[in-house]
């Protein structure tokens, strides 16, 4: 629908000091913490891209005690459904899983990988998405940039948590060089990649010091490496540890790249925060994470994604991630399944980068599909999605003193997932980036 400008009051602009910018939206249907009620006919009022106040009726411009100098533009949402930003826990921004993917690690430089991420970062926020957790990026320089970026507004795209660099074994998933010839893979080496407790310690001191946000290691084999080593545990258990409590100690929060159930296990043991994949997960990994409150990302749409690539004859899988590819693929659903019956807590999460970037939001009717309700699949991608983060305070809800992040469909998602699929609205610290 188009943003109806004639409704629209535009008060001077920085004319002085103190001056404000109000974004006044009247909401037809509000869900505005999801797993509570849907109110109508809400307005809500974001003052410097903040939520100051959620009030019942339609007010407008003269009843929120803006100033003459202030800038204030009222936003008719009047038949529409409108929900907190979404929140995506495991994206690869800067890039995108393509058949030219082993070449471009040789032929794109940073400065590429974040001009190509700026990309995909604007189709991330007109799905809908407008914050989100990168879980890993070669050398870190694209990812950082592209982050600092869009939080400067010099580019269009979700407020990034950027993990840095994958802590990861040599040779492992993370590694990232198997297959090239040793002078290659030594340009490619990652400052990621560790052995040892104290190597293991100072790479994730090393991601800090480059400007982390959070820790993302491999506790187990992954699917897409190049190499035929499994899908179970890399690290030992000491280096896990020494991993997780060396985050820890700087403030940061750990996730963990896990398919195999001794790798799940030993990373829960070890006091990881989250899981992501989760494949081969057992009753035991469902009482770790439930006795340590850790959080599950399943990233379901990679499953289906690898999935079909293997069952390609034209695939540009290379044979041992075809092969992994089409074992680890159709569990996830099964996986997610299980966990949600067993009372594990779910984070939305995609795996953007092996999907295609701004599909994002078809993991909502996977994780119904896997038996979570519609308010349940929301809640994972917003509430959920923040306490993942460790950002509830000003994510997750729409709500005083959090960002003014806000999408909006014409339909009803609680009736139909997928109207998700298909964002109509979206709004970004009091600014709207998509009005269709």
């Amino acid at each position: 629908m188009k943003l109806k400008l004639a409704a629209a009051l535009l008060f001077l602009t920085g004319a002085g000091a103190n001056a404000a910018d109000y974004a006044v939206v009247h909401a037809g249907r509000l869900l505005a913490e999801p797993g509570g009620a849907v109110s109508e006919n809400q307005t809500v009022i974001i003052k410097d891209g903040r939520v100051a106040r959620v009030a019942s009726g339609f007010l407008g411009a003269d009843d929120i005690n803006a100033n003459a100098d202030d800038a204030v533009s009222v936003h008719d949402l009047k038949s529409m459904f409108v929900m907190p930003g979404l929140i995506d826990g495991h994206v690869h921004i800067t890039s995108e899983n393509n058949p030219k993917g082993r070449l471009q690690r040789v032929e794109m430089s940073e400065a590429d990988r974040a001009i190509a991420g700026a990309g995909f970062a604007k189709k991330t926020l007109m799905a809908g998405f407008t914050t989100v957790r990168d879980v890993g990026a070669g050398s870190s320089d694209a990812i950082f940039a592209l982050r600092d970026g869009i939080a400067r507004g010099d580019v269009a795209g979700p407020r990034i948590f950027a993990a840095g660099a994958v802590i990861s074994v040599t040779g492992g998933h993370g590694d990232g060089t198997q297959g090239y010839r040793d002078d290659i893979a030594e340009l490619l080496h990652s400052s990621g990649v560790c052995d040892g407790v104290g190597e293991c310690r100072k790479a994730v001191r090393e991601q800090v010091r480059r400007g982390a946000d959070q820790i993302k290691l491999t506790a187990t084999a992954g699917v897409l490496s190049n190499t035929a080593a499994g899908l179970e545990q890399q690290f030992f258990e000491d280096e896990l540890k020494a991993i997780i409590d060396t985050a820890h100690s700087m403030g940061r929060k750990t996730t963990a790249h896990a398919h195999g159930v001794n790798g799940i296990n030993a990373a829960l043991r070890a006091g990881v925060d989250t899981i992501e994949h989760g494949t081969y997960l057992d009753n035991e990994s469902i009482r770790l994470f439930r006795r340590n409150d850790a959080y599950l990302v399943p990233t379901i749409l990679a499953g289906v994604t690898v999935a079909e690539w293997a069952e390609d004859p034209d695939t540009f899988l290379l044979p041992p991630q075809r092969a992994k590819a089409a074992e680890v693929g159709p569990k996830m659903l099964d996986m997610a399944r299980r966990a949600h019956k067993g009372g594990v807590k779910i984070a939305f999460g995609t795996d953007s980068g092996v999907s295609k970037h701004g599909d994002n939001a078809r993991e909502f009717a996977l994780l119904v599909e896997a038996g979570l309700t519609p308010m349940e699949a929301i809640r994972t991608a917003t509430l959920a999605g923040a306490d993942n983060l460790g950002k509830s305070d000003v994510l997750g809800s729409i709500a005083p003193g959090k960002y003014g992040d806000l999408v909006a469909v014409d339909g009803d998602p609680l009736t139909d997932i997928t109207e998700l699929e298909d964002i109509d609205f979206v709004m970004k610290e009091g600014v709207v980036y998509k009005d269709k």
